[in-house]
């Protein structure tokens, strides 16, 4: 019983099709798919048994086994990455305590990031699956809500109980703050990261459920957990001065590619 972390890409993006091909160029001027990036992420994170990519595409499989990836071919009809997920736990035979999801949109997702989820939804018996949130300071929620002004989806929030457990997600900055802070000053609001590790049986009771109206209006897979009265623990990270973006629109390849010179990473 190990864990087995789950790249799930698909070539026919709505927002952005062929986006895990896009390359992304780093500090040093190499220039790697954006699929390969996050199977490098993947890759750096301690306490892994097995890293795949999942797919229904043969464009990301060629480029995926081209850069050394395992690969698993799942179904052109997953709705969401959780889907794909789960298809791929039962093809490569099941046996994992833990499945993470680390989508293939996510390359500057740091490896602490998934080793925290891990740990935490291992200390915590009720929760059935677990994702990360980083404390917003005043620089990154004005930055969403000037995303939302214009009408882009910047990222996604979240509140949850004093345990810990979500209470809602979503593409709206919530909770409401009527308070304008520093760019360095900590906020109430909390940036969630797409990231999820599942305890097994709750992954493979994912695709059983049909999709909720809530995951239906956000467009989030993990509101279905929620919708289904299942925990999901959020657990707090820290960012450790590493900046963090997911790819979801075209104008963000710019934004991920200069993150990557202000950190350094090639």
């Amino acid at each position: 019983m190990g864990v087995l972390v789950v790249i799930p890409a698909r070539y026919a993006s709505t927002r952005y099709p062929g986006k895990p091909l896009v390359a992304l160029r780093g500090a040093g001027g190499a220039a790697r798919s954006l699929i390969h990036r996050s199977w490098e992420a993947a890759c750096a994170v301690s306490g892994v048994d097995r890293v795949v990519v999942a797919t229904d595409d043969d464009r990301i499989r060629t480029a995926a086994e081209g850069f050394g990836a395992e690969v698993v071919m799942t179904s052109e009809h997953c709705a969401n990455g959780t889907e794909r997920c789960a298809e791929a736990q039962v093809a490569l035979g099941g046996g994992f305590e833990i499945v993470v999801n680390l989508q293939g949109d996510a390359p500057l997702t740091p490896p602490w990031f998934v080793e925290d989820l891990i740990a935490g939804l291992r200390a915590d018996p009720e929760a059935e699956v677990a994702t990360p949130v980083l404390r917003c300071d005043g620089a990154a929620l004005n930055g969403f809500l000037a995303d939302r002004a214009a009408g882009r989806v910047g990222g996604t929030t979240a509140v949850f109980t004093r345990s810990r457990h979500a209470l809602y997600f979503s593409k709206e900055v919530i909770p409401f703050t009527p308070t304008r802070y520093a760019e360095d000053a900590p906020t109430p609001v909390f940036h969630h990261v797409g990231v999820y590790a599942y305890r097994a049986q709750a992954l493979a009771a994912y695709p059983g459920w049909p999709q909720g109206a809530l995951e239906g209006l956000e467009g989030l897979e993990q509101l279905r957990f929620l919708e289904n009265g299942r925990a999901v623990l959020c657990v707090e990270v820290e960012a450790r001065g590493r900046q963090f973006w997911e790819l979801n629109n075209p104008e963000d390849v710019d934004r991920l590619e200069a993150m990557m010179r202000d950190m350094g990473l090639d």
